[in-house]
């Protein structure tokens, strides 16, 4: 089960990110965390910006609503987004 901290107006997620896959996708959950693969490098910020647009397109708000609050360096990431309920983000994630 993911861990959703609900703050107002904003919900916060772990995410565990798997680098230079072969395609972009949210595969599942680990440890309360949402595993994510990225096709982009680790470098200069481009896996962090696809991470942004994937979670964005999935939860259907605008790439300004979601934001990395921490781990950027990490593959441990921590994200808030706004404008969305747990509920939501549970029934988007599956």
């Amino acid at each position: 089960m993911i861990k959703i901290v609900e703050k107002i107006g904003a919900i916060e997620f772990q995410i565990r990110v798997i680098a230079r896959a072969l395609k972009t996708e949210i595969v599942g959950e680990m440890d309360g965390a949402v595993r994510v693969r990225v096709s982009s490098p680790p470098v200069d910020g481009a896996a962090n910006t696809e991470l942004v647009k994937l979670f964005a397109k999935t939860l259907g708000v605008a790439k300004s609503k979601v934001v990395l609050v921490s781990g950027l360096s990490c593959k441990t990431k921590r994200i808030r987004v706004t404008g969305v309920t747990a509920e939501a983000v549970q029934d988007a994630l599956g």
